[in-house]
Formats: C-alpha cells, structure tokens, sequence
C-alpha cells in the first residue's frame, strides 16, 4: 500500500509526500516536516506511530487491520489527544455499504438471517476479513445484538482478489443483499487521500471513513 499511496500522492497537486518510514529512517525528522501521518503498516508499527503522533500532535490516517484490542485501546487512547481516521477499509464504496447494511438491519430486525461472505487473494493472512466484521459489528450494533454473535461469515482465499463483499439478509420468505467489489487497490490509497486531506484541521477524536464521506457521528 505505501507504494500505492506515493504513486497516487504524486497526481495530487495539493499534496506532497514528505517522506515514508522504514525501521531506519527518523520517523521524529519525519513528522516534524509533515501534516498528516497515513498508516498502512503492521499491527507493531502502528503502536510506535501512535506513540509518535501524540509527541508531535500530528492527526493520523490508519488502515491497519488485525489490531488486536489492547492495540484498538492504545489507537483510541491517541485519538483523544490528536485527530485520527481509523477503517479497516479505505474504500468510498464501503463506507456507504456499511450505512447500507446498518440501516436495513436496523428495519428488519432480529427475524432475517445475516450471512457475510468476503472473497480475496491467498496472500491476506486474517480471516474474516476486516471489512467483514466492520460490517458484522455495524449489523449487531444497529440490532442491539451485541456479540454479533447470530451473524455467518463466509470466507475465500482465490487468486489475486482485491476484495469482494456480499452481506444477504434472509427470511423464510426474501433475501436483500448488498455487495462491494474492488477493482483496484488504488481504491485504499483514493480513500486515504481523501482521509487525510479531510482530518487535518479536526479537533481530537476517533473518526471512521464514513464521517469522511458523509459527515455521519460516530455511534
């Protein structure tokens, strides 16, 4: 993704990449000479970012996925201090499938059946998918259903898949289902742009991509 992300930065001429930190570089010298940090690293790297966010009160755009809860802890404990957009997907379409799926799962309750099915390349190690539970998470929240524990998950490993999503809501009689398929991974990097662009200038707080695209509160 940081390869993604240069190349993308590179046709914005409002925005210029101050630099990309590896375990040798200074990320202090770094941030001293940024606006905004985007993180697209691993569980490990994201603890020393946040660390180094706060020191510097620097707003941070993170897509990391597979954090585990202590990690999510820490993420939201920094966002009180700085302005930080976390999703584990960057994509605009999923932003406005999960309000999708959060809203008719909030109508038609506890009676349909959720069934989550995710597809990507036999590279990606978590299973399910981030994207699949940040949609199962918004399901059971906006059912009361805290657990989230009356969703299925369905998971593929094929090929090269960048990513694709359906969530089908059954009953004995009907199914409504909304699907998502990424084309491009470009579409991550699109989306952290347009993250970063939006968060620098906020007040502290944990925002998602939806508050980024249509302004929603965070629940």
């Amino acid at each position: 993704m940081g390869q993604a992300i240069a190349a993308r930065l590179s046709e914005q001429p409002d925005m210029q990449l101050a630099g990309i930190w590896t375990r040798d570089a200074d990320l202090d010298a770094l941030l001293e000479v940024s606006d905004v940090l985007i993180d697209f690293s691993l569980p490990a790297g994201t603890e020393t970012l946040l660390d180094a966010v706060i020191q510097h009160e620097r707003p941070l755009v993170c897509g990391v996925s597979g954090l585990s809860d202590a990690q999510v802890r820490k993420l939201e404990s920094a966002a009180a201090r700085v302005p930080l957009v976390y999703d584990r997907n960057m994509s605009l379409g999923v932003a406005v499938l999960e309000r999708a799926v959060r809203d008719a799962a909030a109508a038609l309750g506890m009676e349909f059946k959720v069934v989550i099915a995710e597809t990507h390349h036999i590279h990606k190690k978590d299973a399910p998918s981030g994207t699949a539970l940040k949609l199962g998470e918004a399901i059971a929240s906006a059912r009361g259903d805290e657990d989230a524990g009356a969703i299925q998950y369905e998971v593929e490993r094929v090929g090269e898949v960048p990513g694709d999503h359906e969530v089908a809501f059954t009953s004995d009689n009907e199914r409504l289902s909304f699907a998502h398929s990424v084309t491009s991974r470009d579409v991550f990097a699109d989306g952290a742009l347009r993250a970063a662009r939006w968060v620098i200038g906020r007040s502290a707080g944990l925002y998602r991509m939806s508050d980024v695209l249509i302004g929603e509160a965070r629940p």
